[in-house]
């Protein structure tokens, strides 16, 4: 009768780690992750040679650190995804300490690698990002409040949550990092709303990110030259939007060719933040249609397991983390078609950034973890209120 209503087999107590938490995994959203990274480690073949040899480098220098860092994603993701609801919150909670007194450090330590935003640590060998590390834990700690905001007797937990979010939105936009400021807001206002908040609070924040974002444009000459660039009728075919519109109109339906592509030569970013125009260039409409089913395959599942779930904390979080994650996918790929401002944010999975990879396997292993079948504990759940 158990898995008639919940669609699995409820987990036996003293089973073996392994055995339970494949019984009680989203399959198939694992599967479309690693579908991912295998398409990113194919167009990073193709968009990271050009640089690479720019730079004086071997022509696979990029794409082989591409597979020592998304490897490391994978595991870390295939790990975190074998956590409880509270252990993934406790991760959580301290992987977003840890984040945010390296993003309140950065200005004194950081670099902005020519960029004009102060957004990376440089270690040498390798740069971190803070802020894609922060994404994850964000969601926790939100979460974590507003579900104890519930509980008899708790805390304001949706307040508190809402002065973190004014404290890490104001630091991201000072690097300036308006893209991961909204992506944080745009996930906090999702959590809020499944929590219980009322529309007119929800607008009224909404509104409140609007000034922000007027403000931004009089106070910051980098947001507001970003703002103007995607407002002109006419786009500049020698600007980075140019070559990606110009690539993917030219890929068509199949594409130029394997190799044929010319976008990866004009575009310096074009192994990170414009991905996918190299995948539309020169696999076509095809590829693109196949990387969107991807991502909508991930958030659809784990939305639909989020509604059956009772826990409050991985209800909200669960879902928090699948919107983030959906959003930012479709962030990166409005801003190549000229759908938004240029925003400077990563394909999940797909381009290249060790920060980007390995973050996006903790952020995905905390989803997975959350989206595992525990009909046994929503059981409980049930005969607790019961009595």
């Amino acid at each position: 009768m158990t898995e008639m209503v919940f669609g699995a087999t409820p987990a036996r107590a003293g089973d073996p780690i392994l055995p339970r938490w494949w019984r009680t995994l989203d399959k198939w959203a694992l599967a479309c992750v690693i579908g991912l990274f295998a398409i990113g480690l194919l167009l990073g073949l193709a968009a990271s040679v050009p640089l690479a040899e720019k730079n004086n480098l071997p022509r696979f220098y990029y794409v082989q650190r591409q597979m020592v860092f998304g490897g490391l994603g994978l595991v870390v993701m295939l790990v975190v995804s074998m956590l409880s609801p509270r252990q993934i919150r406790r991760i959580g909670v301290l992987g977003f300490a840890v984040s945010f007194l390296l993003i309140v450090a950065l200005p004194f330590i950081g670099t902005d690698f020519g960029k004009g935003a102060t957004r990376w640590l440089s270690l040498g060998f390798v740069s971190l990002q803070p802020s894609e590390f922060l994404k994850p834990g964000f969601v926790a700690l939100c979460a974590w409040f507003m579900a104890a905001s519930q509980e008899v007797g708790g805390p304001p937990g949706k307040l508190i949550s809402f002065g973190a979010l004014v404290t890490v939105v104001l630091f991201l936009a000072a690097q300036p990092d308006f893209g991961q400021a909204s992506l944080v807001l745009f996930s906090w206002l999702v959590m809020y709303f499944v929590a219980g908040a009322p529309m007119i609070l929800l607008l009224a924040v909404a509104g409140m990110a609007l000034l922000g974002g007027v403000f931004a444009y009089g106070a910051s000459e980098h947001f507001a030259r970003r703002i103007n660039g995607f407002l002109q009728p006419e786009v500049d075919p020698r600007t980075q939007i140019g070559y990606a519109t110009n690539a993917i109109q030219e890929g068509g339906f199949f594409g130029v060719g394997v190799g044929e592509g010319s976008v990866k030569w004009s575009l310096p970013d074009a192994h990170t933040d414009f991905i996918i125009a190299v995948a539309a260039e020169e696999y076509g409409f095809i590829m693109v249609m196949a990387i969107i089913t991807l991502y909508g395959l991930i958030v659809s599942r784990s939305l639909l397991r989020m509604m059956k779930e009772r826990d409050a904390f991985a209800r909200i979080a669960g879902t928090g983390l699948a919107c983030a994650f959906g959003v930012q996918a479709l962030i990166n790929m409005g801003v190549a078609v000229r759908l938004l401002p240029a925003k400077g944010m990563t394909l999940p999975f797909v381009s290249y950034g060790g920060s980007s990879v390995i973050a996006s396997g903790i952020a995905m292993g905390m989803l997975l973890a959350l989206t595992r079948t525990r009909p046994q504990g929503e059981f409980a759940e049930i005969l607790r209120r019961r009595h």
